[in-house]
Order: C-alpha cells, then structure tokens, then sequence
C-alpha cells in the first residue's frame, strides 16, 4: 500500500512540475506607444460633393456675352 501512495505522488509532483514551466517567463515592456486609429471614413462626404459642385459652376457658369439686337 505504501509503494502505491509513494508512487501516486512522486506521479502527481512530477506532473505539477512540468505545468509550472509551462508558460515561460512573462516579459513585461513599458516603452510601448499606442497610436488611436483614425477610422476609414473620417474624410465624410461632404468634400466629395462639394468637389463636382465647384466645377459644375466655374464651368458651366452664367453666359456673359451681350444679347444681339436686331
């Protein structure tokens, strides 16, 4: 009986050893900077709209010439 117990934890102790080294040292770095992200639509649409606008008026403006008479 007592060579069971001996066994079952000389077992149990070489198994818990093992899972102690299991995760590796844990590396702790301070000097990490984190940068927010600016999200991919922060453009908006507005600026896309007001692009053709302003052409379509330096381009298609009023007509300047006199009417004929006559």
């Amino acid at each position: 009986m007592k060579s069971v117990l001996a066994a079952s934890l000389a077992l149990s102790l070489v198994l818990s050893a093992g899972a102690v080294y299991a995760g590796g040292p844990i590396l702790v770095e301070d000097d990490q900077e984190v940068a927010a992200e600016k999200p991919a639509s922060s453009v908006g649409i507005l600026p896309l709209l007001l692009i053709p606008i302003i052409l379509c008026v330096a381009l298609c403006g009023g007509d300047d010439d006199p009417e004929p008479v006559g």
